[in-house]
């Protein structure tokens, strides 16, 4: 007779203990063990417990291989949450972990692979070829691809949030949370409304400040402060929520005449403005795909949309600044330059309708589109074609947690046809989907690496871009670690072409995530481990760093979107262990190293700021979209 010690880990979020009975059967090379209910003096498997037992098996069983856990019901149904198991053979053996990390939910059965990462053309055993089988094809019948509307990327196959399998969805913290602070937030949105309503009138722009109840961080206060300053609109376009639109001019756009004479009071004495052009001191901002988007109607209100052209120059006092804006893509005696020696209250609409288009593109485009629905796509795709086991859903799994059920609350509640963007947004209704589509028609895969976006964009050389230094440093880091792992796992271009699991994973992305997208740029087959490297560092970069570059400036009246989340995970924190052996492990430790690395460095860039850019500070980023 044999005897392991086996340890049960329960999970530490609210109610991920049970009350029913538990079983356990461990399979080996050889045979099974005893099936063993698991059962201990006092309670068993309470919230966060480690819980030991032994458990016996009358015949030899070799290399243990797969844990098999059994759930049943004790009076009621009380769902369970395993974190993972041990094995610890007799004779001092190496001990075993099995990664787990999944609820267990009425009557159920699930079998657990020890977890040491491994590609298919690692496994020979045909117990565990059948088991990576058996694991995919369950998912493929869970996750399925559907399209939610024409000419966006394609996402799960669930109409609400309620229809995910509760291993994906959010622990009961973050749920309880998330909803109490949006009724909180609509609630403050309310009185807001009432004061308003019943208060006196507004008599100029300074009683814009009596909607701002409860300025929240020192960004919101100096936003109130310096809102209508040239200096702060240019740093907004380099640092606020949507940085990535700016780009060099050094030829101004046929359909935006702007003259030197027009400009020349914003620039010093001794240059001119087709001096700067050459001299790659110009910068533009260029809202064409605002252009013809229908504009939403609101209690009654028809709504009003620009699709401007924005000048700027990088002044050597000032900064960068405006210094031309024209609102519509066609010049016209009805579409005027304006300039910053016009009437100050012309200039100040002008920039407003410029932050409104940002607005609208920041929202749909930069943030929704460009982080959340891309990295549904690796998620749906990662869940459909990698087992637990393969080192790549390893190393992605902590980057998609909680992305499915935002998402679908997004399609519900945000972007759908009754949702808040109809309610309250310009671009709501129709205008939003249009204006995604064409976003989705020129989205890159080019575009998604930040090397390539700054460059293609004429960036590299503008002072005072935090969010570029930031974001490359952070893009490196990534870079460097998801390409040690990749090769721990695959010592050569051919190990990464002879993987199935792995062409497989790729042409999900490609042929059924980005459907209908000729010029997307990615391939639909792996080649090397470079190609590899890249395409994770673009999932793990967009689903962290990118996606905090844009959510985590929205703040005061985006309040519930912009701020901190209760149950964050920070970006190199991987909580739940999938990885287990020693070679991952470090390679996990000396990514956390240089996050740390960079997070003192951001610090000391920051220090003695008016306006700190604190965004893209690692301990800030969450390891995945979680809002």
């Amino acid at each position: 007779m044999e005897v392991y010690t086996v340890t049960v880990a329960t999970g530490t979020s609210e109610y991920s203990g049970t009350n029913n009975y538990i079983f356990v059967t461990l399979i080996g090379e050889k045979g099974e063990s005893e099936r063993t209910l698991l059962d201990n003096p006092g309670l068993d498997f309470c919230r966060g417990a480690v819980d030991k037992y032994s458990v016996t098996s009358n015949a030899p069983l070799g290399s243990v291989l797969l844990i098999r856990l059994e759930k049943e019901k004790y009076f009621v149904e009380d769902n369970w949450f395993c974190r993972y198991i041990t094995v610890e053979p007799l004779g001092g053996k190496k001990l075993l972990t099995f990664p787990c990390y999944r609820w267990l939910i009425g009557n159920a059965k699930v079998e657990v692979r020890e977890g040491t990462a491994k590609t298919l053309v690692d496994d020979s055993t045909a117990q565990l070829l059948q088991h990576r089988k058996t694991e995919l094809q369950e998912r493929q019948n869970t996750f399925r691809w559907a399209t939610w509307a024409q000419g966006i990327p394609r996402c799960v196959d669930a109409k609400t949030e309620a229809e995910l399998p509760q291993d994906v969805r959010f622990d009961n913290e973050k749920r309880s949370d998330f909803e109490h602070s949006l009724h909180y937030a609509l609630l403050e949105l309310s009185l807001k409304k009432l004061a308003i309503t019943f208060g006196k009138s507004w008599n100029d722009l300074d009683d814009f400040k009596r909607i701002f109840w409860k300025l929240r961080s020192p960004i919101a206060e100096y936003c109130m402060d310096h809102w209508k300053e040239d200096s702060f609109f240019g740093y907004q376009c380099l640092n606020g929520c949507n940085p990535r639109m700016i780009k060099k001019c050094t030829e101004l756009p046929e359909n935006f005449p702007v003259t030197s004479n027009m400009v020349q009071s914003s620039l010093p004495a001794k240059t001119s403005l087709d001096k700067e052009l050459k001299a790659g001191k110009i910068y533009l901002l260029d809202y064409a795909i605002m252009d013809g988007i229908p504009a939403n109607t609101i209690k009654g209100k028809p709504q009003f949309i620009a699709a401007p052209l924005c000048l700027l120059y990088e002044h050597p006092d000032e900064g960068l600044i405006p210094i031309a804006i024209q609102l519509e893509q066609i010049p016209s005696l009805e579409t005027p330059i304006f300039l910053p020696k016009d009437p100050p209250l012309a200039w100040l609409l002008a920039k407003m309708w410029v932050r409104h288009s940002e607005f609208q593109v920041f929202q749909l485009l930069s943030h929704l589109l460009r982080t959340h629905l891309v990295i549904e796509v690796f998620c749906v795709a990662t869940l459909r074609q990698l087992p637990a086991v393969h080192p790549i859903y390893k190393l992605l799994a902590p980057h998609l947690r909680y992305t499915l059920e935002i998402n679908c609350r997004g399609r519900t509640q945000l972007i759908s046809p009754n949702g808040i963007f109809k309610r309250v947004v310009s671009t709501g209704g129709d205008g939003l989907l249009i204006l995604a589509q064409r976003e989705y028609k020129v989205l890159t895969y080019r575009s998604l690496q930040p090397h390539f976006d700054f460059s293609d964009r004429g960036v590299f050389q503008l002072p005072n871009y935090f969010y570029r230094e930031n974001a490359l440093m952070l893009w490196d880091a990534i870079y460097s670690f998801v390409s040690d792992v990749v090769s721990l796992y695959y010592h050569s271009d051919q190990d990464v072409q002879k993987d199935p699991e792995l062409q497989a994973w790729i042409k999900d992305i490609s042929q059924e995530g980005f459907a209908e997208l000729p010029d997307f740029g990615m391939p639909n087959k792996l080649s090397t481990k470079e190609e590899l490297s890249t395409l994770l560092a673009v999932a793990i970069f967009t689903s962290t760093a990118q996606h905090a570059a844009t959510n985590n400036g929205q703040m005061a009246i985006t309040w519930h979107l912009g701020r901190a989340q209760p149950d964050a995970i920070p970006l190199g924190e991987y909580t739940e262990g999938h990885f287990t052996e020693l070679p991952a492990l470090k390679l996990i430790e000396k990514f956390k190293m240089k996050l740390k690395e960079i997070e003192n460095q951001i610090l000391d860039q920051n220090a003695g700021l008016d306006l700190q850019y604190l965004f893209l500070l690692p301990s800030r980023i969450e390891n995945s979209i979680t809002i």
